[in-house]
């Protein structure tokens, strides 16, 4: 198996190929193995037909806190900003890669649920599933500095390129929000061959296309954040062993990152014991 180029997906694309791509595999820490070549190409995707499903290769294996019943997931700066649920166990926190050990946190109030986070401009933005509020952080020193309303649920939040932010629900939906007052400016439904593709949950923005996790399933979608179609799908199944290390039925995948950098893509679970680098397979 071989990392995929971003020549190869482009190519097929353009002669309306189905792919169907698979593999999974798995390695030790090594923080300098790095993704030689972007694995993800401009909203541009299938002409018609079912998305192509890629499959993956691990690349690096990183300690995770199984504490962390992850919601949301940023890179930045070498460091991971980290978001988690349930209600009187919700955090924000950076997070050393290496190690995964937690640098700094703070506790949100008990009654508040963390979801999806996003940064922007020195400010991280951090989604509550039911209370109707976000919450603004300033990166540098992790204290609250406003709250702002927000569409009930609220499951998944990333910066896109045209600096607004993209907001799931667990739904079909993406909104794009002002990322000052969060209020909606426009809204797409994702679909694969014309069906609706909903559950999205945690979201990434990496080359122009929106990446969703799919709430309880072993699934990433890559999305036209254009017009909500589907380029491409990745299964991550077999990823982890659930039952070696005893996760529960709501341990589930969630969590996407992308180091723009040195383009890799992280990804990782509700209390998961590790947090995966991987490559997209040929």
């Amino acid at each position: 198996m071989k990392p995929i180029s971003l020549n190869t997906i482009l190519v097929s694309f353009l002669l309306s190929a189905t792919v169907l791509l698979c593999g999974c595999g798995d390695s030790d820490i090594n923080d300098s193995v790095t993704a030689t070549t972007p694995f993800v190409t401009q909203a541009g995707g299938p002409q018609g037909g079912a998305a192509p499903v890629l499959g993956f290769r691990v690349v690096n294996t990183f300690p995770h806190r199984t504490d962390a019943f992850t919601q949301g997931l940023v890179f930045e700066n070498g460091r991971l900003l980290e978001s988690t649920g349930l209600q009187g166990q919700s955090t924000l926190r950076e997070v050393e890669l290496l190690t995964g050990n937690v640098l700094r946190q703070q506790s949100l109030a008990p009654n508040l649920f963390g979801e999806g986070l996003a940064s922007r401009n020195g400010t991280l933005v951090q989604l509550t599933l039911n209370s109707g509020q976000a919450i603004f952080w300033d990166k540098n020193t992790f204290t609250q500095t406003t709250t702002r309303p927000t569409p009930v649920p609220a499951w998944g939040l990333t910066l896109t390129n045209a600096d607004q932010f993209a907001f799931s629900d667990g739904t079909s939906t993406i909104r794009f929000l002002n990322p000052t007052d969060l209020s909606e400016i426009r809204r797409i439904t994702v679909t694969d061959n014309g069906q609706q593709v909903n559950l999205l949950n945690e979201l990434e923005f990496i080359n122009g296309l929106l990446y969703a996790n799919r709430f309880t399933t072993d699934e990433i979608v890559a999305i036209n954040p254009n017009d909500g179609v589907v380029q491409f799908r990745i299964n991550l199944s077999g990823i982890i062993d659930k039952q070696a290390f005893n996760l529960g039925i709501n341990d589930v995948l969630n969590g996407i990152a992308y180091d723009t950098s040195l383009n890799r893509l992280f990804v990782t679970g509700k209390r998961w014991p590790f947090l995966y680098q991987i490559e997209l397979v040929q």
